[in-house]
């Protein structure tokens, strides 16, 4: 167990940002947030204060952290595609079919699972069950994912994705190809109302925006890159299907029909870039496309 001390030198900043920015504590805003929540942060003496109060001039205030709580996950000895690793981060390019945290139906053979058996001490970082999750891909969906290693690094990671500042491009193959060149998708997204697992765009959800470039057409398809603006759940595979180009194999969103012998959804996280969480430089990746979309769009290319 870990305890911070301070006396607020200004106000102004709310108490889990202003914690969130002591580099001694080196903890996301998110994870302060649920600190305080369980009452491990004190204002002159006050352990219930909110995230959201403003500090003041003054202010005494203490951080306990507590030890990480044991879990019951079981490492596995699951292969995995590590394009880079050093000991703040690890970027890999996950598989289709491969559920990234234990959830509801999927508590083995994850993403989370592999990660413990190849990486030592991710426990208790990001919370319980997503040790080192910064952020996710949908079962379905191929590409490059970072994973935190330590606290800090997991804050720095969050903090470029809340930020913008961190750069996620990912390749898409919808159907038809009267969409213009270039197009910005800005639609508020919200859980469906009729289905709990769905997403949709909804008025009162977050917003959420999605930018697009067609980088290939043919005859009732397009090769689009999109780049995230925000990052909500089913982003790209709900706006692309509100302005009527779903992803080719996305039967939650699109069609149940087969089409060019997908088998899951057609989206790939080509490109992902960050700042190093340590040394500030700037790291940018970038993997191939998975076999099958790729066969698709070959085949596409030849006109079959």
């Amino acid at each position: 167990m870990k305890e911070h001390n301070w006396v607020a030198e200004t106000g102004e900043a709310r108490l889990d940002a202003y914690l969130a920015a002591k580099q001694e504590v080196g903890l996301s805003r998110s994870r302060i947030k649920a600190l305080i929540d369980e009452g491990h942060v004190t204002v002159n003496g006050n352990n219930k204060p909110k995230a959201s109060q403003s500090v003041q001039p003054g202010d005494e205030i203490r951080l306990t952290v507590p030890e990480p709580e044991p879990y019951d996950l079981v490492p596995e000895a699951i292969p995995l595609d590590v394009v880079y690793e050093d000991e703040d981060v690890v970027v890999v390019n996950k598989a289709r079919g491969m559920v990234v945290h234990p959830a509801a139906g999927n508590w083995s053979g994850t993403l989370v699972h592999a990660l413990l058996d190849h990486v030592e001490d991710l426990e208790g970082i990001g919370g319980e069950l997503r040790p080192g999750i910064v952020h996710r891909l949908d079962k379905d969906t191929t590409g490059l994912l970072v994973i935190a290693k330590n606290e800090r690094a997991m804050a720095s990671l969050q903090d470029q994705i809340r930020t913008h500042t961190a750069r996620r491009i990912y390749w898409a193959l919808v159907h038809g190809n009267t969409m213009p060149n270039t197009g910005r998708v800005e639609a508020p997204l919200g859980r469906h109302p009729g289905d709990r697992k769905r997403m949709a765009v909804d008025k009162r959800g977050k917003d959420a925006t999605t930018h697009f470039t067609v980088l290939e057409r043919y005859p009732g398809y397009s090769l689009v890159e999109c780049r995230l603006e925000t990052g909500r759940t089913h982003q790209i595979r709900v706006h692309m299907s509100f302005i009527g180009h779903p992803v080719v194999g996305d039967a939650v969103y699109g069609t149940r029909k087969a089409h060019l012998d997908m088998p899951g959804q057609a989206l790939h996280a080509k490109k992902l870039g960050f700042y190093h969480p340590t040394t500030k430089e700037w790291m940018e990746f970038e993997t191939e496309l998975p076999a099958d979309m790729a066969g698709a769009v070959e085949r596409l290319r030849r006109g079959e």
